[in-house]
Parts: C-alpha cells; structure tokens; sequence
C-alpha cells in the first residue's frame, strides 16, 4: 500500500504551539499505523521552540504524506486552516501530545466509520476513541480513572478533543468550522454540534494523552478551574473568558495551579453587575450545576470499580442515569436552591484562598 497515496482516505489535522520535546514520538507513532493511508498535516500557530524546524527534518523520513501549514494563534483556528489543507474524505483532529498505542487503531476506526456511513445511510455521525492518561508517576489515582470513564460517555460536557475527534469532511463542512474567536472550548462546541446533527461513536481502541498539565498544576486545582470554565461557557458568561487568558499568562510557569486570582477576577467582574444580573447568574449556575450533579452518583460507582480494579463498563448506566436525573430534578426551585448553595461555596472559598 502506498503511504504517501496522492488521494489519502484520513487527513489528520494536528495543532502544533511549542510541541518540539514530543514531535519525534508522534511522528513514529503515526508511522506505526497499519491498514490505511493517510496525510497529516501540521498547523503551528507561532511556535518558538524550533517545533518547524524540527518537522521538516522528520517530514523527509516519514512513510505517510506529510506537511506543516502556518496559521495564527488559537487551536480553533489551526485546526480551521489545516482542515482546508486536508484531501482525505475523513478528518482527525488530533492533539500533538495524544498517542494512539494500537498501530491498527486508524484502519479499524474507518471500517467503523464506513460500516456506520452503510447502516445510517448518510455522513452524519462522528468517533472519537477511548481515553487513557499518561502519568509521569507510576503512583494511580482515581481522578484520572474518573475522567478516562467519564470521557466514554455520549453526553454534553464530556467528549473533548483530547480523545480525537474523526468524521467525513462532508460532515464537518455541515457542522463546522471550529470557533476560533473563543480562545478555549472549541471542541466542546463542535462535539455539541455534531451530537445536535448527528451521533457520537466511542471507538475501542485507546487514546493516550498526556497528563502533563494536570500533573504540573495540581489535579484538584485543575478541576477547580476546570469547573468554573464549563460552567461560564454553558451559562453563556462571556465576560470572564476575555480576561481569564492573561489571568493565566501570570502564573509562575511550572507551579502549581494559584486559583485566587481567577476567583478574584471573577468576584470583580460580579460585582460591577447589577443586582438582577447577578441573580440571574447564579441562578444559571444553580441550573447548570444542579444538571451536573449525576457525576456524583458516576463517581462513587467509579469509585467502587477503581477498588476492585474492573474495567470500564458503566457506560450506558451512566447515560441512562443521566437522562434520568435531568427528567426527575429540573425544577426552577431547586436551580435557586443549587445556586444559593455554589454562591456560598464561591465565597466560602474565595475567603479561604486569600487567608492562605
């Protein structure tokens, strides 16, 4: 089979900022891939670390057809050009720190893909593959078990483009193109796009991405954070994203996560609102939160089979709970309920982490 076919059936779109130090394992990671062929095409958005450079040496080894576009900042954006780039009939979003360990994970997901274009009679469907952390640490920890589970599930706030995100490019051209004003939740709006039109495939094989982040940061710190941002994004709170970015250029690279001065920023930006308009806020929040809170049910059933070391299998409980919890709590007092109660939280917080 010829990797480097003129009319490649995948185009796989990878968004590059400062990715030198992991470049080469992705590349001989794609190089592994058996039963397909397939471009991939870089889109740098401005790095400085010799990350162009460094792909046009690796681009003159690889086996598979190979370029690096430039774009300007923001993965939306380069995920944007680099789809314009694509040939294939299919595109993978895929983020430059995600392995795919099985080397036929890419043919078998388009048999999948094509199999499901025969039964479902048109392109309106999309995959992703099953989530997996690489831990620099060999010490578990059920909050990365959590998430690779939680991240199975076919529900709103829980697929991410850091499991890969595969579909027509016909289908893409309907659904897309990824936001690329919002500097972050692109994904989280095209994974809602495509369930709004269509429907979400969980492929079996693995996706490794790096914890990294997490594991600088602080995983409870970055849930914290994590959770303010799904929250403004679904509430529709603008305001808070357009300084949240430089908030977060301050931190001390490195560190762990510092999270007073977003819930500084974030106190600052409530109170120069109007009485009603922050009611109405935390009235939103209560809704949000109080539609969020099955994952604590998820989580101690998680929980028990993170003891006993099963795998993972609670996905269509945990859909059907979903569905479930939303019909029987989605009432407009116990939204102000569960709004009172984050407020307090808020507060309760806010204090804590200025006294420490």
């Amino acid at each position: 089979m010829n990797r480097r076919a003129v009319n490649p059936e995948l185009s796989i779109v990878i968004p590059i900022l400062n990715e030198a130090g992991g470049l080469q394992s992705l590349v001989d990671m794609l190089a592994e891939q058996q039963g397909c062929t397939f471009e991939v095409i870089f889109c740098d958005g401005g790095s400085e670390d010799g990350s162009p450079a460094l792909l046009r040496t690796l681009g003159a080894q690889t086996p598979f057809a190979f370029r690096t576009v430039n774009s300007g900042p923001g993965r939306g954006r380069q995920m944007n050009v680099g789809a314009r780039f694509a040939k294939g009939d299919f595109l993978l979003f895929l983020h430059a720190d995600s392995l795919l360990p099985d080397p036929r994970a890419l043919a078998e997901s388009l048999q999948r893909m094509r199999r499901e274009h025969v039964r479902r009679g048109n392109h309106c469907f999309a995959g992703r593959f099953a989530l997996r952390f690489s831990l620099t640490s060999h010490k578990q920890n059920f909050g990365y078990f959590f998430y690779e589970e939680k991240a199975r599930l076919n529900l709103s706030g829980c697929i991410h483009g850091d499991q890969g995100m595969l579909l027509p490019r016909a289908f893409f051209e309907e659904v897309g193109p990824f936001d690329s004003e919002q500097p972050i939740f692109e994904d989280e709006k095209l994974a809602a796009a495509i369930a709004r039109r269509g429907v979400w495939i969980l492929f079996p094989a693995e996706i490794v991405t790096s914890a990294r982040r997490f594991e600088r940061e602080g995983l409870r710190e970055r849930q914290i954070l994590n959770a303010l941002l799904m929250n403004f994004h679904h509430i529709g709170w603008t305001p808070f994203f357009r300084q949240a970015p430089e908030v977060y250029r301050q931190q001390a690279a490195g560190h762990r996560l510092d999270l007073l001065p977003f819930f500084l920023c974030i106190d600052n930006l409530l109170r120069a609102l109007p009485q009603p308009e922050q009611r109405r806020l935390w009235q939103a929040t209560g809704r949000y939160v109080r539609s969020q809170a099955w994952q604590l049910s998820f989580a101690f059933l998680t929980g028990v089979r993170y003891v006993l070391k099963r795998p993972h299998r609670l996905r269509s409980w945990g859909e059907s709970f979903c569905a479930l919890w939303e019909r029987c709590t989605d009432f407009p007092p116990l939204n102000r309920f569960t709004g009172a109660l984050v407020r307090i939280w808020f507060r309760h917080t806010l204090k804590r982490l200025q006294k420490s």
